[in-house]
């Protein structure tokens, strides 16, 4: 979830204890201020850098990460993946 919710979250703690899950959060900031980061950026072009990758690629970036061979961020490029694998009609 990104941002805070208006109401109180019912969280199923059972589920999180036997799946070993967690839950956490920050205040890096809500909608508001996201918006505000994301205009900043595009008023003075700021970038992210990244390398797009497409999902069949997934296994091969998870290596990259564990052999520390990755610069950019990866950014899964799902709508096109999806696209490529349609058949035609």
């Amino acid at each position: 979830m990104v941002g805070a919710p208006c109401e109180p979250l019912e969280v199923p703690a059972f589920s999180l204890i036997i799946g070993r899950k967690t839950m956490a959060g920050s205040c890096i900031g809500g909608m508001k201020e996201t918006q505000e980061m994301i205009d900043f950026a595009a008023k003075h072009n700021i970038k992210a850098d990244i390398e797009v990758i497409s999902m069949d690629y997934v296994n091969k970036a998870m290596e990259r990460l564990e052999q520390a061979d990755v610069r950019y961020r990866f950014v899964i490029d799902i709508g096109n993946t999806l696209a490529a694998t349609k058949p035609s009609s």
